[in-house]
């Protein structure tokens, strides 16, 4: 199947591909080789994980290698522990070891957390150098690949250190999505839920109508959904490049909610997928009391995130707990938790909604439980 294109450009950087298929790591070097910040590179670090690694690094480093790079690499350890600024350390110390420079780049290969981690050492080595994104995931393939966000953990909560830094090239190989299990299939069924609601009409109904070619994972399909979700993310980007304009808020559709469970429920034990569907459902409900959310986009919406295998949690806590964990995120202001909450489909609105009637509607969700 060819590959698609997609073209991320962002007002003030570069503009840079998103290449879809199911060939692109196979083509990685001859793809960095007609890129100008990247083609001249004396030296390529692939920053990858324990999962990653033994099914993909060999392949990513011959790739490099046919096409003249002199490439190393560093493996962390699978898992969000390793976006930590322990983690981060030891790979700027191994990045120093190697004797890279600022003409050398970063070459990040995995999923999210890989992406995250590879972007911010990549952004603060020397003070900044380039980096190629070759997400291997869904979810990182749709959504945390493309937009320039990076950063690590601190103990107090998820992404609390980061840069803005966006990546010179993301090579989507959809070969690569044939080893995820089930879990994190839907974790990026999720992501891309999420975009179809937040962007129109249009993709909402194309992904109700594919929710079972989805979860079948039939090649044209998920194809075009992650086109489709890298052309929504890439046109949110280019309208608020650092999230200070509220456009880029929409992404964190679910995330307020979702973020609440990962932390109190303990990180791993759901994944991010399954929790940002959880905080879809949650904001559409809340979302219906408070902006007058249509009772028929919340049946739709929790009738697509069912086809897709995202059921909802058989999992609660206390709702004095859930507040507070809200109000530990980055997206609160003034000790006021904001929500986005859908007005219609393609249509949203950012919300700081009062303790009480978050209590109420965390109330009668813990009771449903």
């Amino acid at each position: 199947m060819p590959a698609t294109k997609v073209v991320v450009n962002i007002p003030g950087e570069v503009p840079y591909d998103v290449r879809i298929g199911d060939a692109v790591l196979e083509g990685l070097g001859t793809s960095l080789k007609r890129l100008p910040a990247v083609a001249d590179a004396p030296h390529l670090l692939i920053l990858t994980d324990t999962n990653v690694a033994p099914l993909y690094l060999d392949a990513a480093k011959a790739s490099l290698k046919i096409a003249g790079f002199r490439v190393s690499d560093v493996v962390v350890p699978a898992g969000e522990e390793a976006k930590s600024v322990a983690v981060a350390g030891e790979v700027w110390n191994a990045m120093a070891a190697l004797g890279l420079t600022r003409d050398c780049a970063v070459v990040a290969l995995g999923g999210g957390v890989v992406g995250d981690l590879a972007g911010f050492v990549a952004s603060t080595y020397m003070r900044g150098i380039p980096f190629v994104q070759v997400p291997t995931t869904l979810l990182a393939m749709v959504d945390s690949s493309v937009g320039g966000k990076t950063g690590v953990n601190l103990e107090a909560g998820k992404n609390l250190v980061g840069t803005f830094k966006q990546p010179a090239y993301v090579a989507a190989c959809t070969t690569t999505l044939a080893t995820l299990d089930e879990r994190e299939w839907a974790c990026g069924c999720a992501e891309i839920a999420k975009a179809a609601v937040i962007d129109s009409d249009e993709f909402f109904f194309w992904m109700m109508d594919h929710a079972e070619a989805m979860v079948a994972r039939a090649d044209a399909v998920v194809a075009e959904a992650i086109a489709r979700s890298v052309v929504f993310k890439a046109n949110v980007v280019a309208a608020d490049k650092t999230e200070s304009r509220g456009v880029r808020e929409c992404l964190n559709y679910g995330h307020t909610l979702g973020h609440a469970v990962e932390a109190l429920a303990g990180f791993g034990t759901f994944s991010h997928g399954a929790a940002v569907a959880e905080g879809m459902r949650f904001a559409a409900r809340l979302g219906a009391d408070v902006v007058g959310t249509p009772p028929e986009l919340v049946e739709a919406q929790g009738e697509l995130l069912d086809g897709l295998g995202l059921p909802s949690l058989a999992w609660s806590a206390p709702a004095e707990e859930m507040l507070a964990a809200m109000k530990r995120d980055k997206k609160t202001r003034g000790g006021q938790v904001r929500f986005v909450m859908p007005r219609d489909i393609g249509a949203w609105e950012l919300v700081g909604v009062d303790d009480a009637v978050i209590l109420e509607h965390l109330r009668a969700w813990e009771a449903s439980k």
